[in-house]
């Protein structure tokens, strides 16, 4: 702890054992896993809370309780959620940014309005760049989401087309990944096409059954309301009234990147997704994402949302590891 110490005090209302208990977590996890992050200690009696530490610490502190507090009205929190809201406490600045002015870190409630609601759970997006990102696939023909794993790019771009379909915005969804590197190489793979790409479409299927349920994603994919197929399969095809996702789109070439955003058709959409620090493509090969980056960047109607590695959602150790590679990479 530093020298210079700071308390605040927070009464929690309306006083409810259930609610404070659901705050607390079992053993008070929840508010070790706050001190551990803020380098804070908190101390509970009831309804009442004293935190003590840094000042800026103490500040962002109390707003994640009273954040979180709101939340335990409507939802059961977890680690994961507690993560996320002190994860968002840190979007723009420092790992600890105890300057930051944080009285309105968590008055924001405008994620509200891109909440997506599937078949099997409710979606919302984490911290402003993923909200912004919705948005932009919403509002925008072509949207691009790059950045490292774990920030959301795949997942949420699948559950704004499911939204898009429940909706009727759209008539069909068609989900395209790159496979065996850029190259596409399946003949040496055992089995029939489906059995050959199953296994690099994986992640795409998982989100969808997350979302939507196992059975009713097969009847969708039987009635051919969902495709899901490798890029190599768009070549000479037009998809009108879809919204189509291309993901892993770093291992497209030049030439394939251009003819994926050329299949766009009437009333359709779609999103690429990718992450420039993990290229698989040939040595010397270019990347297509890239590419369209820089050919791309100044065309309207278009929009690009870059993630960082504070943009992670996963467990805290995976934004330390990009940090750590990042870091090795510049001092190289």
């Amino acid at each position: 702890m530093s020298a210079v110490q700071f308390s605040r005090d927070i009464v929690l209302e309306p006083e409810n054992n259930n609610r404070l208990a659901n705050l607390c977590g079992q053993f008070d996890e929840h508010l070790r896993q706050i001190e551990r992050r803020l380098e804070i200690e908190i101390a509970s009696r009831g309804n009442h809370f004293c935190l003590t530490g840094r000042p800026g610490a103490v500040e962002i502190g109390g707003d994640v309780l009273l954040s979180l507090f709101k939340m335990t009205d409507r939802e059961r929190l977890d680690p994961e959620r507690v993560h996320i809201i002190l994860q968002e406490s840190f979007m723009d600045g420092a790992e600890l940014p105890w300057s930051k002015d944080s009285s309105s870190l968590f008055e924001d409630n405008s994620d509200e309005a891109v909440v997506i609601q599937t078949r099997q759970k409710l979606i919302r997006p984490r911290g402003a760049n993923q909200t912004a990102y919705i948005r932009q696939i919403r509002d925008y023909d072509l949207a691009f989401g790059i950045g490292p794993a774990g920030t959301g790019k795949t997942y949420l771009a699948i559950a704004s087309a499911v939204d898009a379909l429940e909706n009727g915005d759209v008539r069909r969804i068609v989900l395209v990944r790159p496979v065996v590197e850029a190259g596409e190489r399946l003949g040496f793979l055992p089995g029939d096409l489906a059995q050959k790409v199953d296994p690099y479409l994986r992640p795409m299927y998982d989100a969808l059954y997350d979302m939507l349920g196992a059975e009713y994603v097969i009847q969708l994919i039987e009635k051919n309301i969902i495709e899901v197929a490798p890029l190599a399969f768009m070549r000479g095809r037009s998809l009108n009234e879809s919204i189509v996702i291309l993901d892993e789109a770093q291992n497209t070439s030049i030439e394939q990147m251009k003819m994926f955003l050329t299949r766009i058709g009437f009333g359709s959409s779609a999103i690429v997704t990718g992450d420039l620090t993990q290229v698989d493509l040939p040595p010397g090969k270019i990347s297509g994402l890239n590419n369209a980056v820089e050919v791309l960047k100044d065309v309207e109607d278009i929009s690009f949302t870059f993630f960082s590695s504070k943009d992670v959602v996963r467990h805290k150790l995976v934004r330390r590891i990009f940090e750590a590679y990042e870091k090795n990479k510049h001092s190289g």
